[in-house]
């Protein structure tokens, strides 16, 4: 009888020893990473009319967008963002594939970083195995602790940037001066530093792997006009060593030397050349180390390359790959986009910044006072939404010889809510017996266009 055979459900991760790319494609994550993280490291810095010119402030539920504050009232917006990103990377994954996780995704970026830096103190990809493989020296733990601090405090410097778009970061710059974190700030910045510090120092190609969903439905927006990073199997089958054709004389292998250096860049540790792979984050490592080679055999480059199915089965050039770019899909997709971006752009150019509430008293529908009056009480509930003070004048419409017995002004701080009681009257007999359709409306003394009404119900007692 033969031996039972064990099938192992869970392998176990192999160390992946990412080697070094140069080339356009290398120079183009970093110009993206150098881009998004000034631009996450630097805003919260910027500041716009006295205060913080992005802030998301939890505690008073403003969001300052520069000179944009949108309240609980406005989340419309906040949906509104979120259709346009999920549209634009539709769009991108249409025409480029996996390009936004290969440039711009943050855990493409924090890791290019964190690599980096494991480059810089422990050298090329040769040293890195080597030193992993040598048992316990002080050489070797000078060098993984200087690793893990230098790690610790970018994930650290991440965390605390990530709150201080919640928090006012002066403010908390000027809590850790003085060693007085909130327990939430220190739960918050811990969080984050210890995701960034785990995703990008330890998981890596894991979480690309295992953990983001993006590459496991990526295949429904491909199709065969999407630029993928790909390899022109018909030029470079079958490979061959160098020096094997070179002393052989053999014309019918291909371009490809089988150098697996196309595998080593690789940050997901794949093989190109086994074709299209759902952990291919699109990075093009592989095309800057293939066409390096290509250089140094003097060979056309492009063996390894962005292209799409259609082209590599029909010979096409770049111009016809541009021109199939502009099919169904992706004009549907622009269109889209460009809609919902102006419609949004638009109500926030439109946007009135005052925004008004009319609560009754809910104490007494209306009763009758001296000289045979009918009397009603409102709340005015006044949002300013605007960065300045505001005077405003109430006027009332609707019933015949509706007036107002409070205080016709009032002032509203820069971006504040003013709960303001007013009193209506109109004399006996006026209008119907029951519930009556009033208008109240708010104007700036300021700017006559800054102008707000809402309807309201008068009551008059049976």
């Amino acid at each position: 009888m033969s031996e039972p055979q064990v099938i192992q459900m869970y392998a176990a991760r192999e160390q992946i020893y990412p080697r070094e790319a140069k080339g356009r494609y290398a120079t183009w994550r970093w110009v993206c990473l150098w881009l998004t993280q000034l631009a996450f490291y630097g805003l919260p810095w910027l500041s716009w009319n006295g205060r913080q010119a992005l802030l998301f402030d939890l505690t008073t539920r403003k969001f300052y967008i520069f000179g944009v504050v949108l309240w609980p009232q406005d989340f419309i917006y906040l949906a509104a963002l979120l259709i346009i990103c999920a549209y634009l990377l539709f769009l991108a994954t249409a025409i480029a594939g996996r390009v936004w996780c290969g440039f711009a995704c943050p855990q493409t970026v924090y890791t290019e970083i964190f690599m980096w830096v494991e480059r810089k103190i422990e050298g090329t990809r040769s040293a890195r195995m080597a030193l992993d493989k040598q048992g316990p020296s002080l050489h070797k733990t000078a060098r993984k602790t200087t690793k893990h601090l230098a790690w610790g405090a970018i994930a650290l410097w991440t965390g605390f940037t990530f709150v201080g778009y919640f928090t006012p970061i002066k403010e908390l710059a000027h809590e850790v001066s003085t060693l007085n974190f909130g327990p939430w700030e220190w739960f918050w910045v811990l969080f984050y530093s210890l995701a960034t510090y785990g995703n990008a120092g330890w998981l890596r190609e894991q979480v690309c792997k295992y953990m983001c969903p993006y590459a496991r439905f990526q295949s429904a927006m491909f199709d065969q006009d999407t630029l993928i990073v790909t390899y022109d199997a018909k030029r470079g089958e079958p490979r061959g060593a160098l020096n094997k054709k070179a002393a052989s004389g053999d014309a019918n292998l291909g371009a490809c030397i089988d150098c697996s250096l196309c595998v080593q860049v690789c940050p997901t540790g794949i093989d190109i050349r086994k074709g299209l792979q759902y952990e291919c984050i699109g990075c093009a490592a592989c095309v800057d180390a293939c066409n390096s080679v290509m250089d140094k055999i003097k060979r056309p480059r492009g063996l390894v390359r962005y292209s799409t199915d259609h082209a590599l089965a029909n010979n096409f050039d770049s111009k016809q790959i541009r021109r199939r770019a502009m099919r169904p899909r992706v004009l549907i997709y622009t269109a889209i986009l460009a809609l919902i971006s102006i419609a949004v752009g638009s109500s926030l150019l439109l946007r009135t910044p005052l925004k008004l509430d009319v609560i009754r008293d809910r104490g007494s529908l209306g009763r009758e006072v001296e000289d045979g009056m009918i009397e009603n009480v409102y709340r005015l509930q006044i949002m300013n939404t605007s960065e300045q003070r505001q005077t405003y004048r109430i006027t009332v419409d609707g019933l015949p010889g509706l007036t107002l017995l409070t205080r016709d002004e009032v002032t509203v701080e820069p971006t504040e809510t003013l709960a303001w009681p007013i009193r209506l009257r109109t004399p006996h007999g006026v209008g119907e017996k029951g519930s009556n359709k009033i208008d109240i409306a708010l104007t700036s003394l300021a700017d006559a266009s800054l102008h707000v009404h809402e309807k309201a119900v008068f009551f008059v007692p049976r």
